[in-house]
């Protein structure tokens, strides 16, 4: 093989004639010809002897204007002192001196007259402070009043003496220097004493003003030292290009070497077309001979175009010629472009390997975008259904051309799936609308020979690279599987939908405008995105099935009817939560006596904890108002539960507080048309006048329960009869965009717009003028009040003598004769005598009845003791005791009430 040029015996042996193969320095030379940003370069690297005259050049002059500099601020420094000294000095005596200052000393209020002095000498004088003191050393002025009576810090003792004191303090605001002089009255003796201070850099600045001047003759010098720098440099570089000999040997063999081991072909053709230099990867790229170097191009056997080309030595870039088996981006410029000798430069860079690297690569990176996008858009929601759609979204067109997923019903309604090859199709998506694929919604029973049954019986994918050769598949439907390979569909990859060791459905694969089959790098990327799918279904599967149990377990726990009652017209409304299930509840209990109960409440949170909480509450109020308890007793008995609650279940399992639940407990008397109102951290209630008039009543909040410690306050609210009083939940007037007044002043416009209305028109309105859809959910009761007419009550006041319970008997008798009860009259008259009687023997009068005729016969007996009566059962021989058995015998209920001056019996009758 031809020995290379451009080692150093070879050069030495190389004829005169011939062209030099190194441009090394060459180049150097261009670059020290380029001008001025050349000769810099060399200089400021300090590797040449003009970079190192630069370098102890710039040295000298920095140590010139850090000393510069230094002084200067010494010299600011000491002048800044003195300065603040004689202007203290100056301050105190003159003020010391000045006419009336020793006789306000003497004044009763040296104050009054010294401090507006005080301030108008040093604002005028531009010092810190002017300070005038008796002689032990208490101040009669200062800037701030409010040290004015206090110690002055300072020594005062020689100027009690009658000298002048002068130090320097570092104060509150800094180093400053202060003087304390005295002040003598005629006499000379010392009365007072004035001080005076200044901070040093209030008289400082010089430096501020000559330390710019200090810089620009620095920044100067430095560009003189670069200019001159520059001048010798330049002729030095001309000559030696910045480098020594040994310098110019070692670059010129270490580019020899790099020229022979890069792997890009490098050529050289002189200007009368012969080959002058060839390096090692050119050679193996072109397949010279041996005897290549110092021939004509045209005669080392290159095709034709690749000879063509060096030959011609015209510029060429990343043309692509064929030599052989192998494609060569070849590049080629010439050399004399500066001023260099004839001949042009061309490489080669093989690309056959390249290209098919380059193609693996973007396939490659076409699949890791395709999974990246997987995983953030597949399982965007927790809808079953929806995130089967994304996948085959996915997929088309960029991995197939139709996509489909087929589950098992159980999985779309939240269950685990159960055997067999029967599912629904959940998902389709392609690059045509027409293709004769099974529609979504469609139930499916896949052969035992099809691939979508073989993957579900062995949880693993099936590949039909060739449908129409595939005898299984073509058996699930000869019609139907004609069509679609008769629409151009061709090959399948069927991969089941495994989360864990389910089994939830299978999705597959079709191409039909791709004229390739899948294999088996297609079916890795299938199983992949499968993969990462089943888990974002089986997630939805799992929410759809906790989501389905909250819901049931919240509207069991809800009321699905209303009670029958006459005191009030009730229409109400509950929307669910936009996620999840939320901790709303409402309810309407009768009450004794044709009250009525009204009840509304808010568990914070969504969930099962929150619907489990919130049917605990409702069933507790359930159980404290069969105790005919008022409002704010119920909410004491309903906060001190919430308490137990967080106590038992918080320790033991990490359950969630309670304490975020609120409630409201309204209690309507159509008798005295008397609602009273409690409530626990809930938003207050809404009342709509009869004229259309709309307030929310002031009803102390008090604390959401759980949190106890506090009592609850109740409000007795006056209706007129047609009145509507509403009850929500705060989702209804708050939420994430508007606050909770904005919302109470939107309900306010709503039910404004209605008067008169009903409370179901009352209850559409409202949920009309929501903006948009409550995030939260909502539950809202409206109730239009009734009331209880004279007509349909009747009183009687009975003095506690035995003799008074005939008198009853004769007035209830003719009272059930004018609402043409008669028939009623003996049991009345018996349940009723034995009530009196009771309260006569065992209460405290006064004592009184009263008959309400509403929906039953209501009989009430009250007296001032709080003794309630309990039913026993006696025995044979017992001559007493069976009174309240027969009340309870024939009256359909009864029981005990409480008032705030005794208590009441009641029982009810059904009417004929």
């Amino acid at each position: 093989m031809v020995r290379l040029p451009g080692r150093s015996e070879t050069r030495r042996s190389r004829p005169s004639g011939q062209p030099r193969a190194p441009q090394g320095p060459r180049k150097d030379t261009a670059g020290a010809k380029g001008g001025r940003p050349g000769v810099l370069r060399a200089a400021v690297t300090g590797r040449s002897v003009a970079g190192q005259v630069f370098l102890l050049q710039v040295v000298i002059v920095l140590l010139l204007v850090v000393s510069a500099v230094v002084a200067q601020v010494l010299q600011v420094q000491r002048d800044s002192t003195r300065e603040a000294l004689n202007r203290s000095l100056a301050v105190a005596q003159t003020f010391a001196n000045a006419p009336g200052t020793a006789a306000a000393l003497r004044a009763p209020d040296p104050t009054a007259i010294l401090q507006p002095k005080a301030e108008a000498a040093r604002e005028g004088s531009g010092v810190d402070f002017v300070v005038v003191m008796n002689t032990d050393g208490i101040r009669y002025t200062h800037p701030e009043p409010d040290r004015i009576g206090k110690k002055f810090v300072g020594t005062i003792a020689p100027a009690v003496a009658g000298g002048t004191v002068v130090e320097k303090i570092h104060g509150t605001i800094g180093e400053l220097v202060q003087v304390v002089v005295p002040v003598k009255d005629a006499g000379g003796k010392v009365v007072g004493l004035v001080s005076s201070g200044i901070t040093t850099e209030h008289v400082g600045g010089a430096a501020d003003q000559q330390l710019p001047l200090l810089l620009a003759a620095a920044a100067a010098a430095l560009a003189l030292a670069t200019g001159g720098t520059a001048l010798v440099s330049r002729r030095l570089l001309r000559q030696t290009h910045g480098l020594g000999p040994y310098e110019m040997t070692r670059m010129y063999e270490h580019h020899d070497a790099v020229l022979h081991a890069v792997r890009e072909g490098v050529l050289i053709v002189g200007g009368d077309g012969r080959l002058v230099l060839a390096n090692d990867e050119a050679q193996r790229l072109l397949d010279l001979p041996e005897d290549a170097e110092q021939r004509h191009v045209l005669e080392l056997g290159l095709d034709d175009d690749t000879a063509g080309l060096l030959a011609s030595g015209r510029v060429a870039t990343d043309e692509v010629h064929l030599v052989k088996d192998r494609l060569l981006a070849v590049n080629q410029r010439p050399t004399d472009l500066r001023g260099g000798p004839a001949g042009s430069v061309t490489t080669l860079r093989d690309s056959t390997e390249l290209r098919a690297l380059s193609g693996r690569a973007e396939v490659a990176r076409e699949r890791l975008n395709m999974l990246y996008d997987a995983g953030v858009g597949i399982g965007t929601s927790l809808d079953v259904a929806r995130t089967a759609q994304e996948l085959a979204e996915l997929a088309v067109p960029r991995f197939a051309d139709y996509v489909t997923v087929d589950l098992f019903d159980a999985v779309l309604n939240g269950e685990e799936p159960r055997p067999g090859t029967s599912l629904r199709r959940a998902a389709c998506n392609g690059v045509r609308d027409d293709a004769p694929l099974y529609p979504v919604g469609e139930r499916i029973r896949f052969v035992p020979t099809s691939p979508q049954a073989r993957s579900l019986t062995t949880g693993q994918s099936v590949v039909e690279p060739v449908l129409r050769e595939a005898p299984g598949w073509l058996a699930q439907d000869l019609e139907h599987t004609g069509k679609i390979v008769a629409h151009g569909i061709h090959s399948l990859i069927t991969i089941p939908l495994r989360a864990g060791t389910l089994v939830l459905g299978v999705a597959n694969f079709y191409r039909s405008e791709k004229p390739q089959p899948f294999d088996a790098e297609d079916l890795a990327l299938a199983e992949e995105l499968v993969a990462r799918a089943a888990v974002s279904i089986d997630n939805a599967r799992r929410y759809t099935r906790e989501h389905s149990m909250a819901v049931t377990l919240q509207r069991s726990l809800l009321p699905r009817s209303l009670p029958e009652q006459g005191a009030l017209e009730i229409a109400y409304r509950y929307l669910p939560a936009q996620a999840g299930v939320g901790g709303d509840w409402f309810d309407v209990l009768p009450l004794s006596g044709t009250r009525v109960a009204m009840v509304v409440g808010d568990v914070v949170g969504h969930g099962l904890h929150a619907a489990a909480t919130m049917g605990r509450l409702r069933t507790a109020v359930h159980n404290f108002s069969s105790l005919d308890l008022p409002p704010d007793e119920l909410l004491g008995l309903l906060d001190e539960l919430v308490g137990r609650i967080d106590q038992d279940e918080t320790p033991a399992d990490g359950a969630a507080a309670v304490t975020g639940a609120t409630c409201l407990y309204a209690v309507y008397d159509p008798v005295s048309r008397v609602c009273t109102v409690a409530r626990a951290g809930h938003p207050p209630p809404a009342l709509v006048h009869p004229d259309g008039r709309v307030e929310f009543p002031d009803v102390a909040a008090g604390p959401p329960l759980g949190l106890g410690g506090l009592p609850f306050e109740t409000a007795d609210l006056e209706l007129e009869e047609g009145s509507r009083l509403v009850l929500y939940t705060d989702g209804l007037v708050e939420d994430r965009d508007r606050d909770i007044d904005e919302g109470l002043e939107l309900l306010r416009e709503a039910l404004g717009r209605a008067p008169g209305a009903s409370p179901e028109d009352t209850c559409r309105a409202v949920l009309d003028s929501l903006p948009n859809r409550p995030s939260d959910d909502v539950a809202l009761i409206v109730a239009s009040t009734r009331v209880l007419g004279a007509d349909r009550v009747a009183e009687w006041q009975v003095p506690s003598d035995p003799v008074a319970v005939s008198e009853v008997r004769a007035s209830v008798t003719r009272q059930l004769a004018e609402w043409d009860l008669d028939e009623m009259s003996f049991t009345t008259e018996l349940i009723l005598s034995e009530l009196v009687t009771n309260a006569i023997r065992y209460g405290r009068g006064p004592i009184g009845v009263r008959l309400l005729r509403d929906r039953t016969l209501i009989c009430e007996v009250s007296d001032r003791s709080t003794t309630s009566p309990h039913l026993r059962y006696a025995a044979t021989t017992d001559e007493g005791g069976r009174g309240l058995f027969l009340v309870a015998q024939l009256a359909e209920r009864w029981g005990t009430r409480y008032t705030h001056n005794g208590k009441i019996i009641w029982a009810e009758q059904p009417l004929p």
